[in-house]
């Protein structure tokens, strides 16, 4: 006899009965994975974890693409947690999401939610799914000194050769997206090298985790189509906005990307010309190295269950629902 497996129609109140794991949704950005994710979480009455290292930011919300809108569904609010924790201007890390996502995780768990965390940082995602051990890195000023005047060529050899040293895999190349961030990366790991951690402190976490799989060229579409819509939606008046109230341009240089690209326009560096072709070659650039970073955890033993974008979020969801 063979058994049918059930749809999201057809489980209906079953859906009660049943314990979830925690979900991973993830994917290079583009993919509709924060939609997938917020429909999900409706059928399941479930909580989002956002995994995304820019949303953390207050007032970053355009550039950052929080679309907040997308966690409400017929009506109903979708509980979501790790966006609009930090200030703009700060230096949120991996350390502090990973400290902030056990607190959330624990939360939800213990008041008997379903957890799905749905995100593109895939540093972010591996380390609190595997526990890795991190330290608080202090600043060094010595460091900072020698390398500032280095291009951002030579800062990734001294990364890549740092790396190899210690055979880390707590940074990707998102990590040389500007020169601070590079700068930050290689403090990490030199300090790293001379205060070893222990690897696997913190308990790993099981989880059924689902990636969302979309062609190239219809991600170029998409990540093209997405930019003219944000910078049509005001994200140049966004970031103009945080520059008056005082912060940086540096500092918004520092989270790379759109921010990046759109400060320099801002302050006369680049045209918006220039602005929109660089930044559209980075992003696209940026959904390569994602998906490179995913490649990367299912070779270091993470199983991720693609999905194709292109199908229906109801197919998608029907897919899960099957996984558990």
């Amino acid at each position: 006899m063979v058994m049918q497996r059930p749809s999201v129609e057809n489980v209906g109140n079953n859906m009660d009965n049943i314990s979830y794991p925690l979900i991973t949704i993830l994917g290079p950005t583009a993919c509709g994975k924060t939609e997938l994710a917020a429909k999900l979480a409706a059928k399941l009455n479930a909580e989002i974890i956002s995994a995304d290292s820019r949303q953390v930011y207050r007032g970053m919300d355009i550039g950052t693409g929080k679309d907040l809108e997308d966690y409400m569904i017929h009506g109903q609010q979708i509980p979501y947690h790790l966006i609009d924790i930090a200030e703009p201007g700060s230096k949120y890390n991996l350390y502090r999401y990973q400290q902030d996502f056990h607190k959330v995780y624990q939360d939800i768990v213990n008041r008997g939610r379903v957890p799905i965390l749905c995100g593109g940082t895939g540093l972010y995602i591996e380390a609190v799914l595997k526990g890795y051990a991190l330290s608080t890195v202090p600043q060094n000023p010595a460091l900072r000194a020698e390398m500032q005047e280095k291009t951002i060529e030579q800062l990734t050899q001294i990364l890549t050769d740092l790396k190899q040293k210690s055979g880390s895999n707590m940074h990707n190349t998102t990590d040389i997206d500007s020169h601070q961030r590079a700068i930050r990366a290689i403090e990490i790991e030199t300090y790293n090298l001379d205060h070893a951690t222990e690897i696997r402190k913190l308990p790993a976490i099981h989880s059924i985790v689902v990636g969302i799989n979309i062609d190239r060229e219809e991600r170029r579409q998409k990540i093209t189509k997405r930019l003219k819509q944000r910078l049509e939606g005001g994200m140049v008046d966004e970031i103009r906005g945080l520059l008056d109230r005082g912060i940086p341009a540096e500092d918004l240089i520092y989270y790379g990307l759109e921010y990046k690209y759109v400060t320099e326009h801002v302050i006369g560096k680049l045209s918006y010309e220039e602005m929109f072709r660089q930044l559209e070659i980075a992003i696209h650039q940026f959904a390569k190295r994602q998906m490179t970073w995913f490649r990367g955890m299912e070779r270091r033993g993470t199983t991720i269950h693609w999905l194709d974008a292109k199908q229906s979020t109801e197919e998608k969801i029907n897919e899960i629902i099957r996984m558990i």
